[in-house]
């Protein structure tokens, strides 16, 4: 596979937002998940009208992989590992899925700061 990262909620709205930060990261190929794209338009939406993000919230149906429902039980683990960090259930869905795939799990999001297998960019 290409380089290839598991894109969180975090770095698709500050890439939507453009965040120069992220910028190296655009030629690469983008994993997500539906849950993550549900997290990133409710949380667009607090700051956008729909007809501003539609287009982006369509494009990101094409970088969605489908879930493994054997990793419900490992992101449970995940989250109940680290429950002091207050996770989402979409990002620890989403860390399992990029550890399961062998990729980078791509965020800014601070309490995935020291954990393995993630590429930390704010």
């Amino acid at each position: 596979m290409d380089e290839c990262y598991f894109f969180d909620s975090y770095a698709l709205i500050e890439l939507y937002k453009g965040n120069k930060n992220y910028g190296a990261y655009k030629g690469i190929k983008v994993v997500t998940s539906f849950f993550q794209v549900y997290e990133i338009y409710y949380n667009l939406r607090k700051e956008f009208e729909e007809s501003e993000i539609n287009d982006f919230f369509k494009l990101l149906q094409n970088f969605c992989i489908e879930l493994d429902f054997n990793l419900i039980p490992k992101a449970v683990e995940f989250r109940s590992k680290y429950k002091s960090k207050d996770l989402s259930y979409a990002d620890c869905l989403g860390y399992i899925m990029a550890k399961e795939l062998k990729i980078k799990f791509l965020t800014g999001d601070n309490q995935f700061r020291e954990l393995p297998n993630v590429e930390f960019v704010k």
